[in-house]
């Protein structure tokens, strides 16, 4: 999320296996768009339809108010699409075995080098699901606060979408993968000197400090009050900033600080950067639980709109984007591993985080403070792969037409075609 001392990893060949928000196409799949529709109301965040200027004029404090949880709703219906989601009941034995298999691994580390992040308890554990029509299913430690931290991206990334557009967003900062550490220089250094978005994408520290700065507002405390209270109509209450991080991350964010003025040098921050990387610093220190995150990843599930509150947040055009965007890069250089094992968009936080969104159906997000090299939580990720799995929930999974795997019978009166011969 924000200043991790590590080098590049090896080789400067970036990755570049997505351009120009080409999985939206996958993430605005049949099931997404049902739920969209499912789910369309007017809308009450500013910036839909609005010129630039207009949506400045528009974006008052009390824009986004932090929504009232009703004490009784009717969840839109939830698209299922071809494959039937299990019971609740299905559903909660899975999250409770994947718990069980994985809360012994000791593998990884808390992100030692934030201080309030090195002492929280490495044995916490929490898994939730949210499904898009509000249902609840959790196990674990799923109450227990932790910082955001990059996570905090993808809502940031949400209100400035929302506010200037997927084209804007796409000309000002750029989507690609970049291939490198979520803080590197050199990925910047290398976008620069090729002609290309030197912020690199919305989900590298370098990018989401540009897009903080992009936030439409007349001054630093309008830009956060907005972004915050986006963050608090995603969960669905009203976050708070855990202090003692927020602390810990200003006066550990050098490397950060070096990433902001560079991209000042290169005209990327028009206005004041230590002013934008403030608010990036505080936007990561957003206190949540996994059930918040998981709150949070079910109103991209469900195309914008809060499964429980029912207030629409974004637009589905934007909430596509933003998954299309957590697919190709939210695990930073991990990610065409994680897509490949687990295929469904995600986003991780080094505060021990990880959610994953299967569009239209649910979003679930897991918990736990030890991370890989890359940043990841070790247990939160092979837990999500596992319950994804048992859900069928791969956006990539394709199955034969008619729903049977087994093979067809030739026609009566056809000779059966011989299998090629395989290669050595």
């Amino acid at each position: 999320m924000t200043n991790k001392a590590k080098g590049p990893s090896g080789g400067i060949m970036k990755a570049r296996f997505v351009s120009r928000f080409a999985l939206a196409s996958v993430i605005a799949s049949a099931t997404f768009s049902a739920a969209c529709h499912n789910t369309a109301q007017e809308p009450t965040t500013p910036g839909i339809g609005e010129s630039t200027a207009a949506r400045v004029q528009a974006a008052q404090p009390t824009t986004i108010s932090p929504p009232t949880m009703p004490t009784a709703v009717s969840p839109p219906a939830m698209a299922q699409g071809s494959v039937a989601m299990p019971s609740q009941a299905e559903i909660q034995r899975m999250l409770e075995a994947a718990r069980t298999k994985y809360e012994s691994v000791t593998e990884g580390k808390n992100a030692d080098y934030i201080p309030a992040l090195a002492k929280v308890d490495s044995k916490l554990f929490g898994i939730a699901v949210v499904l898009a029509n509000g249902e609840v299913v959790e196990t674990g430690d799923t109450n227990a606060p932790f910082a955001i931290e990059s996570i905090s991206k993808v809502f940031a990334l949400s209100r400035l979408i929302e506010d200037k557009g997927a084209a804007d967003v796409e000309k000002a900062i750029g989507v690609n993968a970049t291939g490198q550490p979520f803080n590197s220089v050199l990925a910047v250094e290398l976008n620069q000197m090729n002609k290309e978005h030197p912020a690199g994408n919305p989900l590298v520290n370098a990018g989401a400090i540009t897009t903080v700065a992009l936030v439409p507002a007349r001054s630093g405390a309008e830009r956060w009050d907005r972004i915050k209270k986006t963050m608090d109509a995603f969960a669905g209450r009203q976050l708070s900033v855990d202090e003692e991080v927020y602390k810990s991350e200003t006066a550990t964010n050098t490397h950060n600080r070096g990433i902001a003025y560079l991209l000042q040098s290169y005209e990327v921050i028009k206005g004041d950067p230590s002013e934008a990387l403030d608010i990036y610093t505080r936007e990561c220190s957003v206190s949540v639980t996994a059930r918040d995150l998981a709150m949070m990843g079910a109103t991209l599930a469900n195309g914008g709109t809060n499964p429980v509150t029912h207030q629409r947040i974004v637009s589905p055009d934007t909430a596509s984007h933003v998954l299309a965007m957590m697919m190709t890069g939210g695990l930073y250089e991990t990610t065409g591993t994680w897509v490949y094992r687990v295929g469904v968009p995600a986003k991780s936080g080094v505060g021990g985080g990880i959610l994953a969104v299967v569009p239209g159906k649910y979003a679930i997000a897991a918990f736990s403070p030890p991370l890989d090299k890359a940043g990841n939580s070790v247990r939160a990720q092979r837990a999500i792969e596992s319950i994804v799995q048992d859900t069928s929930g791969s956006l990539f999974a394709a199955r034969p037409m008619g729903g049977s795997p087994t093979a067809t019978k030739p026609a009566s009166g056809t000779t059966p075609r011989k299998p090629a011969t395989q290669a050595p």
